[in-house]
C-alpha cells in the first residue's frame, strides 16, 4: 500500500509522482474511511504541496483521470443532440452558464452543466441558483436524464457519485489557500466534465484581478493544460482567454446574479455589451464544434435568434420548474432581497482608472454570499449591485455601487473596502480588451 505520507513526501521534496500514487490519492479522497482513507489534514498537505511544486503534464493527465476515475462516468447514448458544456474558471459577477446553457439547448444541443460552488473570492453557478426557492442541484440520475430529455439543458452539482474525489478536494481547496495551481484547476474542472461524459467543452479562463491567472502568462499556462488535458482524454476542446480587470456586468452577488441572469434570457433588462459579448463567443465556440452552424455569423444569429424568441428563456424555465425552483421563474423569481441596502459614495470626482476585483469578491465573501470554511451558509441575498465600469466618470459622492447587506455594520464595512478598491483618476481610461486570446486542441 501507498502510505499518504511518502505520497506527500516525494511530492514535498519536488518528484513527479506515479499514475499509482495519484490513483491511491484519488481513492483516498474518495473513501476517507476506508482502509487507504486520507484525512483532511493529509489532502490539505498534498493540495499545498502541489501549489508549491507544481506538476509535470503527465501528472496532470493522470491526476485528472484518477478523479475522473474515482466514481460514476455517465453515457448518453438517447441524446437528441451533441452533448456540450462550457466552464469558467472563476470570477467576479460571472453568471454566463445561467444564460448559456439554455442558449445552447435551443440551439439543438443537450447540456449536462456540472457546475460547482464559490471557491475563494470568486462566485458560484450553483450558490446563484440555489437563491432560487426550492432548486435542488443534486436531483437523482433518473430525474436528470428526463430533464435533459425535456429541456435539453440541466445545470447541477456533480453528485456524490460523481467525481467524488473532486467533490471533497474542492471544499479543502477552498480554506487552505491552495486554490490557485494550475494542475489542482485542471483536474479539479475536467474531472468533472470528463465523467459527464460530453462531446464538446469550452473554458472560459479568465485572467486578471479578478481572476485566480492574474496574469496573461498564467492564463495561457492554464488555457493550455486544460486544452491539452481535455484532449488528451478524448474530449474537443477551446479556451478563451478573457478580461477579469472588472467585474463582468453590474452585479456581484447570489440573488442579486440571477436577476440579472433571468432579465437578460427575458429581453427585460438591458444586456450588458461585456457580458452579451463574452456569452456569444462561448457558445459559438460549442455550436461550430458540434457542427450545430456553418460558421461563426452562423452561429452567433442561431444564439441571438434563441434569445431573441424567448426560447432560450423557455428552456430555463422548465429547467427550474423540473428541478424545484419557482413554476413561473420568468416572472416571479421569488428571490430574496437585503434588509439593508446602501450606496457607495465616490471619494472624489474622476474617472474609473482600474478596480481590485478580488477585494470586490471578498467583500462579497464577507457580507456573507461566500463561505470561509467548508459548509458555511451562504446568505443569497447580499452582494453589489450597480457596479459603474471603468473608464465611466463619476463626481464626488456619486454611487461606485449599491451594497446589499444583512445590516448596517456589514454595509459599512463593504462600503470602506469598495472605496478602497476603486482607483480614481483624471486621465481618460481605456478598460482592456474583454477576449485576450484562444487556445483550441482535437481529441
Amino acid at each position: 500500500m501507498l502510505l499518504p505520507a511518502e505520497i506527500i513526501r516525494r511530492k514535498r521534496d519536488g518528484h513527479a509522482l506515479a499514475p499509482e500514487a495519484l490513483a491511491a490519492f484519488a481513492r483516498g479522497l474518495a473513501e476517507p474511511d476506508g482502509p487507504a482513507g486520507w484525512s483532511d489534514a493529509q489532502a490539505g498537505a498534498m493540495a499545498m504541496a502541489i501549489v508549491l511544486r507544481g506538476m509535470d503534464s503527465a501528472e496532470a493527465v493522470a491526476l485528472t483521470l484518477a478523479m475522473r476515475d474515482s466514481g460514476q462516468v455517465l453515457a448518453w447514448p438517447d441524446a437528441r443532440g451533441p452533448v456540450l458544456d462550457k466552464h469558467s474558471t472563476g470570477g467576479v459577477g460571472d453568471k454566463l452558464s445561467l444564460m448559456l446553457a439554455p442558449m445552447l439547448a435551443a440551439c439543438g444541443a443537450v447540456v449536462p452543466m456540472v457546475s460547482g460552488r464559490g471557491l475563494g473570492h470568486t462566485g458560484g453557478t450553483l450558490d446563484k441558483l440555489e437563491a432560487l426557492p426550492g432548486y435542488t442541484v443534486l436531483p437523482d440520475e433518473a430525474r436528470l436524464r428526463r430533464l435533459l430529455h425535456d429541456s435539453g439543458c440541466a445545470i447541477v452539482g456533480a453528485g456524490p457519485a460523481l467525481a467524488p474525489a473532486d467533490r471533497r478536494l474542492y471544499a479543502i481547496r477552498d480554506v487552505t489557500a491552495t486554490v490557485e495551481s494550475v494542475p489542482l484547476i485542471t483536474a479539479s474542472i475536467l474531472s468533472k466534465k470528463l465523467a459527464a461524459g460530453l462531446q464538446g467543452l469550452v473554458l472560459d479562463v479568465k485572467v486578471g484581478s479578478g481572476a485566480f491567472a492574474t496574469t496573461p502568462a498564467d492564463a495561457e499556462a492554464l488555457a493550455h493544460s486544460l486544452v491539452h488535458t481535455a484532449c488528451g482524454a478524448g474530449l474537443p476542446t477551446t479556451a478563451l482567454l478573457s478580461d477579469m480587470n472588472q467585474v463582468l456586468g453590474h452585479t456581484a452577488g447570489n440573488a442579486l446574479e440571477t436577476a440579472d441572469a433571468i432579465g437578460f434570457l427575458t429581453g427585460d433588462t438591458a444586456r450588458e455589451p461585456r457580458t452579451l459579448e463574452l456569452t456569444l463567443a462561448l457558445g459559438s465556440e460549442l455550436l461550430l464544434t458540434a457542427s450545430l452552424a456553418s460558421d461563426a455569423a452562423d452561429a452567433r444569429r442561431r444564439l441571438m435568434q434563441s434569445l431573441d424568441s424567448g426560447a432560450a428563456a423557455e428552456r430555463f424555465a422548465r429547467m427550474v420548474a423540473a428541478l424545484g425552483g419557482p413554476r413561473d421563474v420568468l416572472h416571479d423569481a421569488q428571490l430574496a432581497t437585503a434588509p439593508v441596502q446602501r450606496d457607495v459614495p465616490a471619494p472624489q470626482a474622476g474617472v474609473l482608472q482600474a478596480c481590485d476585483v478580488r477585494a470586490l469578491g471578498l467583500a462579497v465573501v464577507a457580507l456573507g454570499g461566500g463561505r470561509l470554511r467548508p459548509g458555511d451558509a451562504v446568505d443569497p441575498r447580499v452582494g453589489l449591485a450597480g457596479l459603474r465600469p471603468l473608464g465611466a466618470t463619476v463626481a464626488a459622492g456619486e454611487a461606485l455601487a449599491t451594497v446589499h447587506a444583512a445590516s448596517d455594520a456589514d454595509a459599512e464595512g463593504a462600503i470602506q473596502a469598495l472605496q478602497a478598491a476603486f482607483t480614481i483618476g483624471t486621465a481618460p481610461a481605456v478598460p482592456a480588451p474583454l477576449l485576450l486570446g484562444r487556445v483550441a486542441g482535437t481529441a
